[in-house]
This record gives C-alpha cells, sequence and structure tokens, in this order.
C-alpha cells in the first residue's frame, strides 16, 4: 500500500506537465481600431459558446481555441462580412452547440421539443394525481 501511495506521488508532477502549456488567448491588444465595428463583434463574441470551456462565451473565455475565434469574428468584420454570415460560418465549421441561440433544424429540433415534452408529462401525472386524491376524497366522505 505504501508503495502504491509513493508511486502516485511520484507521478503527480508528470500530470501536472502534461497539462496545456500554452498562454492563455491574448484579448486586449487584438481590438479593432473602429468602436462600431469592436462592439458589433464583442455582442457577436458574447453569443457565441467556447467549445473549449463549454459554460463562457467566447468573448469571456481564454482558452486559445476561443482567441482564435475572436480572431476570425473581428477579421471577418473587417472583410465586410456580417454578424449573421460570420455566425453562420462559425456554425458551419463547429456545429449547431458554438452558439447559444440554436436555430431549429434536424439535428436542434429535441432541444426544443423534450422540454415541451417532459412538461406535458409533469402536468399529466400531476392532474392525475389529484384527480385521485378528489376522487378518494368524495369516497370518503360518501361513506361516511
Amino acid at each position: 500500500m505504501r508503495v502504491l501511495a509513493f508511486l502516485l506521488v511520484m507521478l503527480m508532477p508528470v500530470a501536472a506537465n502534461a497539462q496545456q502549456a500554452m498562454p492563455p488567448a491574448p484579448y486586449a491588444y487584438t481590438q479593432l481600431e473602429d468602436p462600431a465595428l469592436e462592439a458589433e463583434a464583442r455582442e457577436l463574441m458574447l453569443t457565441l459558446r467556447c467549445l473549449k470551456c463549454q459554460s463562457q462565451s467566447i468573448a469571456d473565455s481564454d482558452a486559445p481555441m476561443a482567441g482564435d475565434m475572436r480572431h476570425q469574428v473581428r477579421t471577418r468584420l473587417l472583410a465586410g462580412q456580417e454578424p449573421g454570415e460570420i455566425r453562420a460560418w462559425l456554425v458551419d465549421r463547429y456545429g449547431d452547440y458554438v452558439s447559444y441561440s440554436p436555430e431549429v433544424s434536424e439535428t436542434t429540433w429535441p432541444l426544443f421539443a423534450v422540454p415541451l415534452l417532459l412538461l406535458a408529462v409533469v402536468l399529466g401525472v400531476l392532474l392525475r394525481r389529484l384527480g385521485r386524491r378528489r376522487a378518494d376524497e368524495a369516497d370518503a366522505e360518501a361513506e361516511a
């Protein structure tokens, strides 16, 4: 047992060195010079999900992939593309998951249908239980 614990402790530095060694993606020096374009880019970036962090937008993430995605957004805005075109390109490239507001399609319809189905099932169960309780109470009153 002591040998196993010793081996685990000795392997910890190896696992720590296996972590990603890249610095966080730069944010400050890559902003656009035009404040209106930067505001438009920032607004678009807040609606796109970082694929590595998954819970952060690409505007807030320090992941290198998010930095690349921010760079693509800014570069494409400078080239004259509209935010909708940029969003469509990113969705085509990375999939529907990259968008915080996915559109209904063949692959995303369950995202919209399953919550409605669950709500219908819960309402059905509640109504059935309430109906049984009322029927039981009415039977108890009739017997008394």
